[in-house]
């Protein structure tokens, strides 16, 4: 059976894309020995158990079952670097090609995948803990999480970023064009009626423009464990 909710406690990670949440979740949720939900990818998930599955991105009750039922484990491999696997195999470098990313935004657009997938981030929550990395953990998906957390950093340093990780990966990129996705993203998020990107009022908000990975991981980690122990005196 599993453990009720309130007990099962959740670092929910929010901010904008190049703020550094998957690798700062990533390092916490190892360090924690937590489990750890990329809600971003679940699209790209979707989109990929679709075609092989041979259901066709047009089928919204399809779509939504087999969203519902993703067998999916979020990790690092042996170099902390990102590792997601679906129904036991790697499809890292799968969600994150460009095909990949044109096809999760046709899965996105359709309402009961978008509600199959909220209820599947639910099922995520496990003890001995969570941590979640999204746009909406903290205010929509887990408004009672024990700690929030919002990153950010200025769009010039999220698009250098995202470059950096593009170019590791094989991908072609193009940094002035990043930047200028980066602030036309941004804009898109804070504006849209549902979910919009916004810090929760209770969330610990870090600008890491000027910070290094190992800062931003202590700094979270520092704020988790204050609110684990703030729980513990309340019950």
């Amino acid at each position: 059976m599993n453990a009720p909710d309130q007990i099962v406690p959740v670092l929910a990670v929010d901010g904008p894309s190049g703020s550094g949440k998957g690798t700062i979740c990533r390092r916490v949720a190892e360090q924690m020995n937590w489990r750890l939900l990329d809600s971003g990818a679940l699209y790209r998930l979707t989109a990929v158990a679709a075609g092989r599955h041979g259901v066709a991105l047009d089928d919204g009750p399809a779509l939504a079952r087999l969203a519902a039922g993703l067998e999916v484990e979020f990790g690092a491999d042996e170099g902390g670097g990102e590792q997601v696997l679906l129904e036991g195999r790697d499809v890292t470098g799968e969600i994150r090609s460009e095909t990949c990313g044109n096809e999760a935004s046709k899965v996105a657009a359709i309402p009961l995948v978008r509600a199959a997938l909220v209820a599947l981030q639910h099922r995520f929550r496990r003890l001995p803990g969570l941590v979640a990395d999204g746009r909406d953990m903290g205010t929509v998906i887990f408004p009672d999480a024990t700690s929030k957390v919002f990153l950010t950093a200025s769009p010039e340093a999220r698009a250098q970023r995202r470059y950096k990780q593009l170019i590791e990966k094989g991908f072609d990129a193009n940094l002035v064009r990043l930047c200028t996705e980066i602030a036309e993203r941004d804009e898109r998020d804070r504006k849209r009626e549902v979910s919009p990107l916004l810090a929760a009022d209770d969330a610990l908000v870090l600008d890491t423009t000027a910070m290094n990975i190992d800062q931003v991981v202590q700094r979270v980690l520092e704020h988790l464990r204050a609110c684990l122990a703030e729980s513990k005196r309340k019950y």
